[in-house]
């Protein structure tokens, strides 16, 4: 059943459930961290509205830059502005930025230990038609390698809203990975959100898990609606919503391994280098388990709905529900 204690939306899987995209959350957060600190400003690669930023621009034009389609430029000169006591958000396509200019984004900012925030939005192959040159499907592997930098993937626009405001409080560089599609609402204000930390969303009505699953980002819904189903037909699931990728919250993730001796990771990525990587290095160290992962297998994108790709991708409720049958197999 939906753990109360995170007050997730009670009407998580009503069929008239509320849907808002990601990465409007990420704009909404970004003007209210804005209006808290006015040393927040904005840097964008000619994405202003996909990325959500307009609600900046439009608010505070003299804190606004236009960087044009140089995003090698637009994160050396967040940078710059980082040195000089600015709180930078700078925004494009995540398959550009981070994908693009990644060195710079090693060496100007977190090899100089900038305080740069960086959001890649519609990451992911839900992108859909824009096929796969656009499909970020390596971006947390891409970041989450590099040292000083935080690597937070929400689950929904009022999660993705909190986690905005939350980076621009650290001094760290961020990285905030955004989807385009519209995606469920499953947490609400009442939620907690604490970077670093991972939450339980799910847990089994009654007696102790037999299988957990750690999911990330747009994903997670899909493993709630899964683990419902999973319960009524009497398998016990308990599920984790991992929004902090790096660091990585290993005391919760050790904790779910114990109880449940198998794990199934689903993630809209690469399984190679991606969040259930950082699990399974995790678990290898703390507490060895059977591991089944659902996420990209070493592919490119291609053109297609969002539902079509999660589906050919086996990324759909079918193969989660699949993999938690495999994994309850080898324990």
């Amino acid at each position: 059943m939906i753990n109360h204690a995170v007050k997730l939306n009670p009407k998580l899987f009503d069929k008239d459930v509320e849907q808002v995209p990601i990465r409007k959350g990420f704009g909404e957060g970004l003007l209210a961290a804005a209006e808290a600190d006015p040393r927040v400003v904005g840097l964008c690669a000619d994405l202003t509205e996909s990325t959500q930023m307009h609600l900046f621009k439009n608010k505070f034009p003299e804190r606004f830059v236009e960087i044009g389609v140089a995003e090698q430029n637009l994160v050396t000169v967040a940078s710059g502005m980082a040195a000089m006591g600015k709180i930078p958000f700078c925004t494009s396509y995540a398959m550009f930025s981070p994908g693009r200019n990644w060195e710079q984004i090693r060496t100007t900012i977190c090899y100089n230990d900038r305080p740069v925030k960086i959001a890649g939005s519609h990451a992911g192959i839900s992108v859909g038609p824009d096929g796969g040159t656009h499909q970020a499907i390596e971006d947390i592997a891409l970041m989450r390698v590099l040292p000083r930098m935080v690597v937070i993937s929400p689950c929904d626009s009022i999660e993705a809203r909190k986690a905005t405001i939350a980076a621009a409080k650290t001094d760290t560089p961020v990285y905030i990975r955004l989807a385009r599609e519209k995606t469920p609402v499953m947490t609400t204000e009442a939620t907690s959100f604490e970077i670093g930390k991972a939450q339980i969303f799910f847990t089994p009505e009654r007696g102790a898990a037999e299988v957990g699953i750690i999911a990330t980002g747009a994903l997670v819904y899909k493993v709630l609606v899964v683990a419902k189903r999973l319960e009524e037909e009497g398998i016990r699931v308990k599920v984790l919503n991992l929004a902090t990728i790096k660091p990585l919250d290993e005391k919760a993730i050790t904790e779910l391994a114990r109880e449940t001796h198998a794990i199934v990771t689903v993630e809209e990525h690469q399984i190679a280098g991606g969040m259930g990587s950082a699990v399974a290095e995790c678990l290898s160290a703390t507490f060895p388990v059977p591991i089944e992962f659902i996420g990209v297998r070493d592919q490119f994108g291609q053109s297609g709905t969002p539902d079509e790709l999660i589906e050919h991708y086996g990324m759909g409720e079918k193969h989660i529900k699949e993999a938690v049958e495999r994994v309850m197999k080898r324990k």
